[in-house]
């Protein structure tokens, strides 16, 4: 079974979900939390059921409106609200909880953090130096492991592809769900590469032992036997981590939620590009350099 014939059609597909999340992407942008604009991030769990079978969001605003500039308020369910806004001390806080606490009742505070502007400018500023970082030493590994800097260049775009579909998908559910990226998201990216990268080094290990063995065979022909032999073992193992992801999505908490979500979306991404990305590209970018020597 020849896959390597379809590679059109596996561009298409990495292109048909490219395409809306670059949309995304330059219409509306990404939703940056507190980590990275500066702010208070205040979680709270309100206990008393009666008063808060009242509560809407837009009533909250409302309440402390002119004592707090709330920028974002999110339900995450079980009574727990977040409140996100300026900058805040900790007395300040105090005032606001005794607000609530005055219209809704008893109010535990799970959760309160403070981010400065500075801090959180110089944390976007590390996090795209990091990117660029792992991109350039991922390149010159794998270009100097394989002899041949298209491998380099491959796998690298290979795993841009995922971080892309990454963003942009994170991008669209900020614009429909206000969903936000913080430093989980980062961590979230960056395992994203990692795991991208390792499937299509197998792939590309396999193709260098075959390229060996088998010298009479034409080079789409040995992509086309390494993706075989190793997609069985790539698939099986990224199982593994989606079935896990999916059960942390569905039963872990609030606060992890949208990270697993970003690690799920990475797995699937990088499982498919590792074989129907990476390897394409590579043969493509063989065949170009044929037609050049030419």
């Amino acid at each position: 079974m020849n896959l390597m014939k379809f590679k059109k059609l596996y561009f298409l597909i990495s292109l048909s979900f490219l395409i809306p999340g670059i949309i995304s992407l330059f219409l509306f942008g990404l939703k940056p939390a507190i980590d990275f604009t500066g702010g208070s991030l205040i979680e709270l769990h309100f206990l008393d059921q009666e008063k808060f079978a009242n509560y809407s969001d837009k009533g909250l605003k409302d309440d402390l409106n002119g004592l707090y500039d709330v920028s974002a308020v999110q339900n995450s369910g079980d009574k727990k609200i977040i409140i996100k806004g300026k900058e805040i001390t900790n007395a300040e806080k105090d005032v606001l909880v005794s607000k609530l606490i005055e219209k809704y009742g008893q109010v535990d505070v799970l959760r309160f953090e403070t981010v400065g502007p500075i801090l959180g400018a110089e944390l976007l500023k590390k996090t795209l130096t990091a990117i660029l970082l792992v991109a350039s030493i991922i390149t010159f590994y794998v270009w100097k492991q394989f002899d041949e800097l298209k491998y380099g260049v491959c796998a690298v775009l290979a795993m841009l592809h995922d971080s892309l579909i990454l963003i942009g998908a994170f991008s669209l559910l900020g614009h429909f769900f206000n969903v936000e990226v913080d430093v989980l998201f980062v961590t979230a990216l960056l395992t994203t590469l990692s795991f991208s990268v390792h499937d299509t080094i197998v792939v590309y290990d396999r193709i260098r032992e075959l390229k060996r063995k088998h010298s009479k065979y034409s080079f789409e022909q040995i992509t086309n036997a390494a993706v075989l032999e190793t997609m069985g073992r790539s698939i099986n193992n990224s199982m593994t981590i989606i079935i896990m992801l999916l059960t942390l999505a569905i039963l872990g908490g609030a606060s992890i939620h949208w990270f697993v979500i970003a690690l799920l979306i990475g797995s699937i991404t990088g499982t498919y590009s590792s074989t129907f990305t990476a390897v394409p590209l590579l043969l493509v970018m063989h065949e170009r350099s044929k037609i050049t020597k030419k």
